[in-house]
C-alpha cells in the first residue's frame, strides 16, 4: 500500500518505523497464499493478515524459502512474536491482526508492544 508504514512503539514509547513497503492480505485467497512461491522480501517489507475478531492463528512456511519474524496482534499489543524457518517453520498465536516481517526486522519487538499502520 503506497504510503503506508508499519510502526513500532514499545512500552519506551519511543517509535521506530519497521516497514515502510506494506502489502495487506485481506482477501481468503491472499491469506491463504501469503508469502509462498516467492523468492524473498526486502527488507523494509511487510505483510499483514486483519483478520474479524481475536482467534488462534496459525502460520505456516510450506513453499516459503526464506526465514521470517511474524507477530500475532489483538487490538494492535503483540501476543506472540517468532521467528519461522524457511518450508518448515509453524506458529500460532491469539490475533485479530498477524504481521510477517523479514526475519531479524522484528527483534527488537517484544509482547505487549504495539505494532501500527501509519498513513
Amino acid at each position: 500500500m503506497a504510503g503506508v508504514r508499519l510502526v513500532h512503539r514499545p512500552a519506551s514509547g519511543s517509535e521506530t518505523v519497521l516497514a515502510s513497503d506494506v502489502d495487506v492480505a485481506r482477501s481468503t485467497l491472499e491469506q491463504a497464499r501469503g508469502l509462498m512461491f516467492r523468492r524473498s522480501i526486502p527488507d523494509d517489507y511487510a505483510l499483514v493478515f486483519p483478520f474479524d475478531e481475536p482467534d488462534t492463528q496459525w502460520l505456516h512456511m510450506l513453499f516459503v524459502p526464506f526465514a521470517i519474524d511474524a507477530a500475532w496482534l489483538v487490538d494492535g499489543k503483540v501476543t506472540a512474536k517468532k521467528r519461522l524457518a524457511p518450508f518448515v517453520g509453524l506458529g500460532r498465536g491469539r490475533a485479530d491482526t498477524v504481521v510477517e516481517l523479514p526475519a531479524g526486522a522484528a527483534e527488537s519487538v517484544a509482547v505487549g508492544d504495539e505494532l501500527r499502520l501509519d498513513e
